[in-house]
């Protein structure tokens, strides 16, 4: 026997009508199953309030896992996908293109400051480059006031990468 599984919609009709009591206990039984639903819960309750302060200290704490790069190429690339997942899950729970943006700019940053200049290793290159075109997509769906205030930035990040990386050629970004 298996539990249908029920849309969101279906879910909203019914939680409407439970007291807050009855929301409260399912949320604490939700928390209690999955480590990211308690972090979700964690961040809705104590830092939604304050997105600024949140991205600063992702920023920070991205900042510091890339200050603790192995060197070996395999092993960089590894700690990076993990630095980028960790990126993704609290996009996730901020729901917010522009802080995305600055925390995909922040990594792209800090992926010029740490990572090797005469590295070859093609996993370690893709990286970037698709972390550059992901920013390059959501700068394009933004309004046009916030696309022209990225626009310069995404600029400057082209042509710092451009400079460092032998590799990376500025012109297969435009905007």
């Amino acid at each position: 026997m298996s539990i249908t599984t029920y849309g969101l919609s279906d879910i909203k009709k019914e939680v409407q009508h439970l007291s807050s009591v009855q929301v409260a206990e399912l949320c604490l039984r939700l928390a209690r199953y999955k480590k990211e639903n308690k972090e979700l819960l964690a961040y809705l309750l104590f830092e939604a309030n304050d997105e600024q302060a949140f991205t600063e200290k992702v920023k920070g704490e991205v900042g510091f896992m890339f200050s603790q790069l192995p060197s070996q190429s395999y092993a960089a690339a590894k700690s990076i996908r993990k630095i980028l997942r960790l990126i993704t899950k609290y996009t996730k729970f901020m729901a917010s293109k522009q802080a995305e943006i600055d925390l995909l700019l922040n990594f792209c940053y800090n992926y010029l400051q740490y990572t090797e200049r005469k590295s070859g290793y093609k996993p370690l290159r893709l990286i970037l480059t698709r972390q550059v075109e992901k920013i390059k997509t959501l700068i394009s769906k933004l309004h046009e006031d916030m696309q022209f205030d990225y626009h310069q930035e995404y600029n400057t990040l082209l042509e710092e990468a451009d400079k460092k990386f032998p590799w990376f050629y500025k012109n297969e970004y435009p905007l």
